[in-house]
């Protein structure tokens, strides 16, 4: 199993933070960033039974869109 895995972090439409693994089924939200960082390891902990197989390393990407007019 790998070493890292990797969340890719978007701001709801309706308020808070939505969070998916790449390459793994997980997904959790939140309101804060805080409540998302403790959902996310959870999420994460309960996905991988074996504490052996889980990633050591939870990276979170966090991507805004911006749209810029002219």
């Amino acid at each position: 199993m790998s070493s890292e895995i990797i969340f890719q972090v978007t701001e709801a439409d309706e308020g808070g933070y939505v969070a998916s693994a790449l390459g793994h089924g997980i997904h959790t939200q939140a309101q804060t960033l805080d409540e998302l960082r403790a959902m996310v390891r959870d999420a994460v902990a309960c996905y991988f039974d074996d504490p052996e197989t889980a990633p050591k390393l939870i990276r979170l990407h966090f991507v805004r869109d911006e749209i810029l007019t002219v």
